[in-house]
C-alpha cells in the first residue's frame, strides 16, 4: 500500500516504459491549447472590432474549446502522477474528469455545427434577420450548452464510467452496448456530419446562384461565407482524422476487445490535436487573425523607439 498526494489506499503496478514520455507530451500539449485558447479569448473580449454575431459563435467555440483543453490536461496530470508513482489510484474527481471529458467534446463540435448554421441562414434566408439577431443566436448557444451538460448524464447515472487501471483514466468501458452507440452518434457523427452536410448544401445553393442573374454583392457575400463554412468543414474533418484512433477503437470494441491500452493511445492523438485545432480556428478567423496582428504592432511600435 502507498500514500499519495491525492490520498491513501494506492496500489503499486507495473509501468511502461513509455508511460512518461508520453504523459508529458499531453501536458505540453494541452497547457499550449488552454494558454492559446485563453489568449483568444481575451482578445475577444477587449478587442471591440470581434464583438459581433459570428466572432461570438468563435468565442463560443473557444470556450468549449478552454473546457475541454483544462479536462484533458487534469487527466494528463493524473495520469502522469500515477504512472511517475506507478500505482493504482482513483480519486474522488476521476469520474467528474471522465463526464466533463464527454460535455467538453459534446461542446466542441455542436459549437462548430452553429457556427455553420449562421453561415447557411445568413446566405439561404437573409431576410430573416430575427434568425441571425443575437438573441436568437444567444438562444441556440444557450441550449447547446444544457445539451452538452445534459447529454452524457446517462453515462453517470448508469454508473458506467468506472477507472481502468492500465490507462489510468475513468471513461465509458468500449464495447456493443446501447451507450457505445448513443455516445458515438451525440459526439461526434450527428454534429459532424450535419456540418459537413451544411457545406455541399450550401456549394449547391451558391453554385445555382452564379447561373441566375443577381447582384454582385448578393453572390460575393454568399461566397464568402461559403468559404467560413469550408474552413469549418476542414478543421471538423481534420479534429475528426486525428481522432481516428479513438473511432477506431470504438468500431473494434462492437466485434472484439480493443487493445490493452487503447484509452491511452487514443488520448495521445486527442491531446495533441488540441493546439493545432486553435491554430487552425486563428487561421481561419479574419477578425481573430487581424486584432491579433494590431496588438503584435501595438507592442511592435512601442518597442522601436525605445531601441533607438
Amino acid at each position: 500500500m502507498t500514500t499519495t498526494m491525492f490520498g491513501t489506499n494506492s496500489l503499486t503496478i507495473n509501468s511502461e516504459s513509455w508511460f512518461i514520455p508520453v504523459d508529458i507530451l499531453m501536458i505540453t500539449c494541452t497547457v499550449s491549447s488552454v494558454l492559446l485558447t485563453i489568449f483568444f479569448c481575451i482578445i475577444i473580449i477587449c478587442d471591440k472590432t470581434c464583438h459581433t454575431i459570428p466572432m461570438m459563435l468563435v468565442a463560443n467555440s473557444c470556450l468549449a474549446q478552454l473546457i475541454f483543453g483544462g479536462d484533458m490536461l487534469a487527466m494528463a496530470i493524473f495520469t502522469f502522477h500515477n504512472d511517475f508513482k506507478k500505482i493504482q489510484y482513483q480519486d474522488s474527481l476521476c469520474v467528474f474528469r471522465g463526464y466533463l471529458g464527454y460535455v467538453a467534446t459534446i461542446l466542441q463540435n455542436h459549437s462548430y455545427l452553429l457556427q455553420a448554421a449562421y453561415r447557411y441562414i445568413t446566405v439561404i434566408y437573409p431576410n430573416r434577420l430575427s434568425w441571425q439577431s443575437i438573441r436568437y443566436q444567444s438562444l441556440f448557444i444557450f441550449f447547446m450548452w444544457i445539451f452538452g451538460f445534459i447529454g452524457p448524464l446517462p453515462y453517470i447515472i448508469t454508473n458506467q464510467i468506472q477507472y481502468h487501471v492500465d490507462s489510468q483514466i475513468c471513461q465509458m468501458p468500449l464495447g456493443l452496448s446501447f451507450l457505445t452507440i448513443y455516445n458515438a452518434l451525440c459526439v461526434y457523427f450527428i454534429p459532424m456530419s450535419l456540418t459537413i452536410l451544411i457545406y455541399f448544401k450550401l456549394v449547391r445553393y451558391v453554385r445555382g446562384m452564379s447561373k441566375n442573374i443577381i447582384s454582385t454583392n448578393t453572390l460575393l457575400r454568399a461566397q464568402r461565407e461559403l468559404k467560413m463554412v469550408r474552413q469549418i468543414v476542414i478543421l471538423v474533418i481534420s479534429v475528426a482524422t486525428i481522432g481516428f484512433p479513438y473511432a477506431i477503437f470504438i468500431f473494434m470494441s462492437l466485434f472484439t476487445s480493443p487493445p490493452k491500452y487503447h484509452f491511452r493511445i487514443a488520448y495521445i492523438f486527442v491531446d495533441v490535436s488540441l493546439p493545432f485545432a486553435m491554430i487552425a480556428l486563428y487561421k481561419f478567423t479574419e477578425a481573430l487573425k487581424t486584432s491579433t496582428m494590431k496588438i503584435i504592432y501595438k507592442r511592435t511600435n512601442k518597442i522601436m523607439p525605445a531601441i533607438a
